[in-house]
């Protein structure tokens, strides 16, 4: 689903793209492709990773769980920021599951007409994400414990 033009020819700000929640790997070029718009001048990218450490324990994998209703509050959220912020298009893909060091977690995409909008509205997407959606992750570590994360 792309912008609906109006009577100027320009998108109408604030349309999410993409919202998904996924059990496979995800697409950094499928999400620049969702934000990547003739109107659009500057495109935001946030890419978090599985990472091997937290706290200065070390992580073996993570496991990431999402609530029911995780990919509509999704969706929610990238729709209030894009309002919010002014964007043309955005776009969030989160995945669920096992995860290797690594492997990717979240992609984080806003596409505006100037890199200033959009790496704000990246940047405050990935938060609210963080803060608002109902996904956890539980994370293993090297001696054989683990714990669960609040929202991710």
């Amino acid at each position: 689903m792309h912008p609906s033009p109006v009577a100027d020819g320009s998108a109408r700000p604030g349309v999410v793209v993409l919202a998904e929640i996924r059990e496979t790997p995800l697409s950094v070029d499928e999400c620049l492709a969702a934000v990547r718009l003739p109107e659009v001048g500057g495109i935001g990218l946030f890419i978090g990773t599985v990472r091997d450490h937290d706290h200065g324990r070390s992580v073996d994998d993570l496991e990431y769980s999402a609530h029911p209703n995780a990919t509509r509050e999704l969706a929610r959220v990238a729709a209030d920021v894009a309002a919010e912020q002014g964007v043309r298009a955005m776009a969030v893909l989160h995945r669920t599951g096992r995860l290797a060091i690594g492997d990717i977690a979240v992609i984080v995409a806003a596409g505006a007409a100037h890199r200033a909008e959009a790496l704000t509205a990246c940047r405050r997407l990935i938060d609210d994400v963080k803060e608002q959606v109902p996904i956890w992750k539980r994370q293993a570590f090297a001696d054989g414990s683990s714990e669960w994360v609040g929202a991710c």
